[in-house]
């Protein structure tokens, strides 16, 4: 009987520990969408797998091993920290390269990528010759990050604004109730029925101001609840505005023989909260009155100055002036006085209101002040297209 010799088993292909991580690491990048990277230094070659080009919108065979390819598609703004931080690797500051940039792709968009890497091979003398690295695409959290900081932004401006009316309350609603005291203190003085007629009339006057001021303050409530303060914005005569708060000093002007000239163009409109603005100045033309000069005539200007790019509302006084070179720094802070006077109503609140209002209604405001000779103060506003 003859035996079929039995033919051995094949032997399974053994496959050496180097071969199996990297499929490993392949399969594992390309279950997570990550894009791989490695630089030849000596070459000056960069293999991108075909994840990091599909991020891009790119076939494989669509980009080249080129260095340039990836380094010419990054958004020039985050040029200089891409290239600082890699830079930083090679030359031994950073353990690790890690760099968030802004990448151009194939559609014309930007996607945020995650690029790290780290230095895997020297030569000798201990240069790296070569680095590996990955690439995440991180778009979706960055305009997570974008988002929140929105939100914190107007949280924080909310919160500012909230702040801001607590003061504008207290500083408005205690000047005309001070009003309405002078008044009633008059009266009780008053001998004749005509003086006390007119004092009436004054009274009447100092209501109906109190009544636009409590509307006023209701409209800024109203601008607390909205996201953007600018949507209750509306085209506002400033010649206007001034007119009725000069209307709402009148027995302050004419109580302390006030000089003053509304000199606004009439036709001068801006784009901005009417509140906000009346309130503005209000504060600036009865701190005139408040701050006034003993020695001399009293008197108070109103008027607009245009540049090319600017609508700037100047009001000046002749008062007491403010010691400016001492007090630059302090000028619109909170609590902060400069007359050097003992006045009891001055709490220092008042120009921290205007500069934050100021503020929100996109405006700038600063002030020329020499002691003893008066101020002036510059409102700045961007003129808009209508």
């Amino acid at each position: 009987m003859f035996w079929k010799k039995k033919e051995p088993n094949p032997q399974p292909k053994i496959e050496n520990q180097d071969s199996i991580n990297d499929k490993r690491w392949q399969i594992a990048l390309e279950n997570t969408n990550v894009g791989l990277w490695d630089y030849d230094i000596i070459k000056n070659e960069v293999y991108y797998s075909k994840e990091s080009k599909m991020l891009l919108g790119f076939e494989e065979h669509e980009l080249s091993n080129s260095v340039t390819e990836w380094d010419r598609r990054v958004h020039p703004e985050d040029s200089e920290t891409y290239f600082n931080d890699f830079n930083a690797h090679v030359n031994g500051s950073l353990d690790t390269y890690r760099n968030e940039h802004r990448i151009l792709c194939r559609d014309g968009q930007y996607k945020w990528i995650l690029d790290k890497g780290k230095i895997i091979e020297k030569n000798a003398q201990g240069k790296p010759t070569r680095i590996i690295g990955t690439h995440t695409d991180i778009t979706y959290r960055k305009k997570k990050e974008v988002q929140s900081e929105r939100y914190l932004q107007l949280i924080t401006s909310q919160n500012e604004r909230l702040h801001n009316f607590t003061h504008i309350v207290s500083h408005n609603l205690k000047t005309h109730i001070g009003n309405f005291k002078n008044i009633l203190e008059f009266y009780d003085e008053a001998v004749s029925e005509e003086e006390k007629h007119e004092l009436i009339d004054h009274l009447k006057t100092i209501s109906g101001a109190l009544s636009t001021t409590i509307v006023d303050l209701d409209d800024i409530i109203s601008i607390k609840s909205k996201s953007n303060a600018k949507e209750l914005n509306e085209r506002v005569s400033i010649y206007n505005c001034a007119e009725k708060v000069i209307h709402s000093l009148k027995m302050d002007i004419a109580h302390n023989n006030i000089a003053i000239y509304n000199s606004i163009r009439k036709n001068d409109i801006i784009n901005v909260n009417s509140s906000y603005l009346e309130s503005i100045l209000y504060n600036l033309i009865s701190n005139g009155i408040k701050y006034r000069a003993d020695d001399r005539n009293s008197k108070i200007m109103l008027q607009s100055l245009h540049t090319k790019d600017e609508l700037k509302i100047l009001i000046s006084d002749n008062g007491i002036g403010i010691d400016t070179n001492k007090y630059k720094n302090q000028l619109f802070e909170i609590y902060q006085t400069f007359h050097g006077t003992s006045r009891d109503d001055s709490r220092g609140v008042g120009l921290y209101i205007t500069k934050t209002q100021m503020e929100t209604i996109g405006g700038t405001i600063k002030v020329e002040s020499a002691l003893g000779e008066g101020s002036t103060f510059i409102l700045t506003f961007k003129k808009q297209t209508t």
